[in-house]
């Protein structure tokens, strides 16, 4: 595969407080990473404390501030504590990227209600909860911006992830509805859709595979973790204020 071009995003941040679920490792450790980078507080959520304290490190260790909050993003009463603590111990909440996700991938008729339910808790249930806490604390402000991060596989389907297909579109549904209901208090809600993306997960696939799939990109090349984490900087930066109820692909051309 071809090399990717760096990241070269400039977003100044700094002075705004961003939020960030999944950030322990892969999308969420790149997009931690960014805000960081581009002068912001970084509130880091997951459950595995050990790989969120790398990321933390990471952030830390280039001069920016983030902190580690360990959460289940299912649980309501779990979400609202880091949220509303978050907003009141800092001052205040810029910047939600809904991230956490997982799979549990199958055929259908295979599938058991555990694994579609996992799924869609995690995904949409864990988005719906965090958009809710932190969008009461943006109406207050009013300014605000939440990025939700769907997948190709919630515009185009994929076999064998009906549970997450059905998950990520789902929160482009939620992003487009929310945004209606909060333009006109100064917050923007954006979902960004990556298709096939270096990472540890598309490394177990094999290099056989992973060669077909990137025949089938115009781009002819998986993307970076770092390209996916420019899209989120920018949708989370002053000059994407008239944006909103969008869906910003990012996917090398696969989905045309």
């Amino acid at each position: 595969m071809s090399e990717s071009p760096t990241n070269s995003m400039k977003v100044d941040l700094s002075g705004q407080v961003a939020l960030v679920t999944g950030a322990s490792q892969g999308l969420g450790r790149a997009m931690a990473v960014a805000l960081g980078a581009s002068g912001a507080r970084v509130a880091c959520v997951a459950r595995n404390a050990e790989k969120l304290a790398e990321t933390v490190k990471s952030i830390v260790d280039a001069g920016g501030a983030a902190e580690a909050f360990a959460c289940d993003v299912k649980q309501r009463e779990s979400v609202d504590q880091v949220v509303d603590g978050i907003a009141d111990n800092w001052g205040r909440l810029d910047i939600l990227v809904n991230n956490a996700g997982i799979t549990r991938d199958t055929l259908l008729p295979r599938m058991s209600d555990a694994e579609w339910d996992d799924v869609i808790e995690t995904n949409l249930r864990g988005t719906f909860l965090f958009a809710r806490a932190a969008s009461r604390h943006m109406m207050r402000a009013r300014y605000g911006r939440i990025i939700n991060i769907s997948s190709v596989s919630g515009i185009m389907g994929n076999p064998g992830q009906t549970n997450y297909s059905a998950s990520k579109a789902g929160m482009i549904g939620l992003t487009r509805s929310l945004s209606r209901e909060l333009a006109g208090r100064k917050v923007t809600i954006n979902a960004v859709a990556p298709g096939f993306i270096e990472s540890e997960m598309t490394k177990a696939l094999g290099d056989a595979i992973l060669g077909e799939v990137s025949k089938r990109i115009p781009a002819k090349r998986l993307g970076t973790a770092e390209e996916v984490a420019s899209a989120v900087l920018f949708l989370a930066s002053p000059a994407a204020a008239y944006i909103t109820g969008q869906v910003l692909v990012v996917d090398g051309g696969m989905t045309g």
